[in-house]
């Protein structure tokens, strides 16, 4: 009689957080081979200035053990170590929802990173206060919501954004050139759970035209910045950055189209990080795993 099949085994994503005392990453390592779980990549760090010591680890599960398996038998070392310890299955995608204005670059570069397959989520809808991407939002199969935004309508419509985020199971959201300032409530409520493209490498440049502010101070390199949304405008953790050389000798608007470039890169790239469980917040800055 020939053998059963051994189960597939479950890719599983370990993140944690705490404070550094030796014998982490021993014991780590000790509770996922005791449950039959092979290493498969490991990232950690000891950031000096806070104490605090984070860890990444990608590990199949030959028992095919589940997510909330796994951290189940993490309890003893959480309480030990007193961690923050999250796990995730990888083959469970994040469902994350775009929220963009009237410059579509940066929606549209994601929407076609999900449909070739490069960006690992599900699009659970496009939100926008403007009706310029219906069409392309339709074309990718995606639920397109028009939520209009007036001074006098801003708490009704964040309130209904944050109920889509709630019905869709939303667990990221992304501001592709989102031209509205979220109130500090909806930023409290999304902590940690919405990225925003700043159009500018310089946090001094903002609000409106960025790119114009810095070709009037003459500066040399211009970029984008993704980062986690705060109440405090622009000046969120960042999660990356990106520049490109510029030149006394382009137009202001010319220097516009340069950014929307690295916008698109940028923003793409932080996505990324942050549902591959690659970044950590850090009080005020991140921790971001290669």
């Amino acid at each position: 009689m020939s053998k059963a099949a051994p189960p597939t085994a479950s890719r599983l994503i370990v993140t944690l957080s705490c404070r550094d005392i030796i014998g982490i990453v021993a014991a780590v390592a000790a509770t996922l081979a005791a449950n039959r779980c092979n290493i498969l990549d490991s990232k950690q760090y000891f950031d000096r200035d806070t104490g605090l010591f984070f860890m990444r680890v990608v590990c199949a599960s030959e028992d095919g053990l589940s997510a909330d398996g796994l951290r189940a038998v993490f309890s003893e070392v959480v309480d030990r170590f007193a961690m923050t310890l999250t796990v995730h299955d990888t083959s469970v995608k994040p469902r994350v929802m775009l929220l963009v204005s009237k410059f579509g670059h940066c929606l549209n570069d994601l929407l076609y990173r999900w449909k070739i397959g490069a960006l690992p989520v599900e699009i659970s809808a496009v939100v926008s206060n403007h009706r310029d991407f219906y069409q392309l939002t339709a074309q990718h199969g995606i639920d397109f919501h028009y939520i209009p935004v007036t001074p006098s309508t801003k708490q009704e419509a964040e309130a209904k954004l944050l109920a889509l985020i709630q019905e869709t199971n939303t667990e990221l959201t992304v501001l592709a050139r989102y031209m509205q300032v979220l109130s500090d409530d909806l930023c409290r409520k999304l902590s940690g759970r919405a990225i925003n493209i700043h159009h500018s490498f310089l946090p001094s440049f903002k609000g409106a035209k960025p790119y114009h502010q810095a070709h009037q101070r003459g500066v040399k390199l211009i970029g984008a910045t993704a980062h986690y949304v705060t109440a405090d405008l622009d000046e969120g953790p960042i999660i990356e950055q990106d520049v490109v050389r510029v030149s006394h000798e382009k137009t202001a608007d010319e220097w516009v189209d340069l950014g929307r470039d690295v916008e698109c890169v940028v923003l793409a790239r932080a996505v990324t990080a942050h549902v591959e469980r690659r970044v950590f917040m850090n009080g005020n800055k991140t921790v971001v795993f290669t």
